[in-house]
């Protein structure tokens, strides 16, 4: 068994950068075209050498795989496409010799229904684990109980011939949502968190932390204003048409994460961050769900992963969420294995280089904890699957006008050289685009110029700068395209300038002047994150350029 590594920090988690390992992608060890957890274990060297605090990995336990380990059929072994519990153990050792703590994702809200609790549950009405799952008998003109709907499409609801009951399900058919108004249920979800804590992981990352509790008496959802809905999730996808305030983030949630903390609290160094789905006031609900020491150690939404790549959209969304967060923390992220690629969707192709190092620069100097996934220190991006090799459900269910979520789960390319870019002997489960091959690790790692080599030296210079760690930050008014703020703590201050446009940009001498009035030391020497000098004693940044400049605070 691993121990677990010693919490020299206990609030490491508050300025953490956390390096999202989804573990079908990072590296197949045995050329089943999948990747696992041996893959993960052989290039920790890599993430911590990268300059990451932690990993998250995404799902690895026992799986039918209908989505791709979000629907869990034993929460307490892992799947053998990933390997065994003794891999688990080497790689959290392995991890924390490297000085890396281990976060693993926990979906709790839903299991699959090859889960022994639910094939039970579903054999009668009168099991021991009949009330485990969210069953409900039909209107009499047999239709659902409640006009609730899966994210997935079409009704919340699916019949069962053998209960002829209807059982909930907010995601596909064969992810059942748990019954969390059980008290047997959420000693059993403690008694996982638990499990893995024991085996010594460094926390949870929460799958949809809001979703655990339904409205015990099955209210109908209001509809939203048709304005509001259009800017929902997606046009095609009907779920946006409703406002959920019965379907998920219902007030008993909160004793259930003070439960969860509890637990948490008694490991050292353990954290939780929480992923909240998408939410009628997800500034209220962060700020509930991260009330210091309750709850959630920290969250994330997806305000920053879909908010337009300007800066007055970034500036609102932070400043929103740091004014409504009251005792709370926030986590901070651009890309995860559910989102269009950063350098795609926030249209830095043109160079994706300076594009890798604006967006892992940006995410990292929030004031917070970060997320950075896989690949977006290289640049990736988006791969455009054909519809005969897409393998996600939610892309093929709302397909061709929502892609879906392979395009940014294909494998990482490890050597340009490589048969399968060095990601698997064999063949891989998602095809690894040829301009992927192009920006391979190898093809980078010894170009100081490279994406990789700016992350790589950023992360590594901000893990040394107290006041980009742990200083508060202010926004400071600046030219259209440059989102500008400041960093300070203990009278130091670091001025951050980001150029979000493909533009070169300049600032005047008096523009310097108004966004530090005290004057400005010596730029940081950070090759990558320099201003260019112009003749009037102002400066120029690059398209998708970063500057770093030191101030007093």
């Amino acid at each position: 068994m691993a121990k677990q590594l010693s919490p020299s920090d206990p609030n490491w988690w508050r300025h953490a950068v956390v390096y999202h390992i989804y573990p079908r992608s990072f590296l197949d060890s045995n050329g089943d075209g999948i990747g696992d957890l041996a893959g993960i274990t052989a290039r920790l060297d890599y993430v911590a050498d990268l300059g990451a605090d932690a990993i998250w990995i995404s799902p690895f336990f026992v799986s039918p795989m209908e989505d791709f380990g979000y629907d869990v059929a034993d929460y307490c072994d892992v799947d053998p496409i990933f390997g065994t519990r003794a891999d688990c153990d080497a790689l959290i050792a392995a991890a924390h010799e490297q000085g890396l703590r281990v976060i693993i994702d926990l979906v709790l809200s839903h299991s699959s229904n090859r889960h022994p609790w639910f094939r039970e549950s579903r054999a009668s009405r009168d099991n021991p684990k009949a009330d485990w799952y969210v069953w409900a008998d039909p209107k009499p003109d047999g239709t659902p109980p409640n006009n609730w709907l899966s994210i997935f499409g079409g009704p919340a609801w699916e019949w069962d011939s053998r209960r002829r009951q209807y059982y909930l399900h907010n995601f596909l058919a064969s992810q059942p949502d748990l019954n969390f108004h059980n008290p047997q249920v959420r000693e059993a979800a403690l008694d996982v968190a638990r499990f893995w804590l024991d085996r010594g992981v460094d926390g949870f990352r929460l799958d949809v932390v809001n979703f655990y509790f339904h409205d015990a008496e099955l209210r109908d959802n209001p509809p939203l204003p048709q304005e509001r809905a259009v800017a929902g999730l997606a046009r095609t996808n009907p779920y946006a048409y409703q406002d959920h305030v019965y379907s998920k983030t219902r007030p008993e949630n909160l004793a259930f994460l003070e439960d969860l903390r509890r637990l948490t609290d008694r490991y050292p160094g353990a954290a939780m961050f929480g992923e909240i789905g998408p939410d009628r006031d997800v500034m209220a609900t962060t700020a509930a769900y991260t009330e210091a020491g309750r709850r959630l150690h920290m969250a994330y939404s997806f305000e920053l992963l879909s908010a337009p790549f300007t800066a007055r959209a970034i500036r609102r969304v932070v400043e929103e969420v740091r004014g409504a967060i009251g005792t709370g923390w926030p986590c901070w992220a651009l890309a995860n294995h559910d989102v269009v690629r950063a350098v795609t969707r926030l249209q830095l192709e043109a160079d994706p280089d300076a594009g890798a190092a604006l967006v892992a620069a940006l995410v990292t100097s929030l004031g917070g904890g970060s997320c950075l996934y896989q690949g977006e220190e290289l640049g990736l991006t988006e791969a455009d699957i054909p519809p005969e090799a897409m393998q996600d459900p939610y892309g093929i269910r709302f397909w061709p006008d929502q892609p879906g979520r392979d395009g940014c789960r294909t494998p990482m390319p490890w050597q340009a050289g490589a048969p399968q870019a060095g990601f698997s002997a064999g063949t891989p489960w998602l095809p690894i685009p040829h301009a992927h091959h192009l920006r391979a690790v190898d093809q980078q790692a010894d170009d100081p110029d490279s994406g990789h080599a700016r992350v790589r030296r950023f992360l590594h210079w901000r893990r040394n700068e107290p006041a980009m760690r742990e200083g508060g930050l202010r926004f400071l008014d600046a030219p259209e395209a440059i989102l500008a703020f400041r960093r300070e703590k203990d009278g130091e201050g670091i001025l951050c300038l980001f150029n979000l446009s493909a533009q070169a940009q300049a600032l005047t001498r008096e523009i310097l002047a108004n966004l530090a009035p005290d004057g400005l030391g010596a730029p940081v020497a950070l090759r990558g994150f320099e201003a260019t000098a112009s003749p009037d004693g102002g400066i120029s940044l690059p398209p998708f350029g970063v500057a770093l400049l030191r101030a007093a605070a």
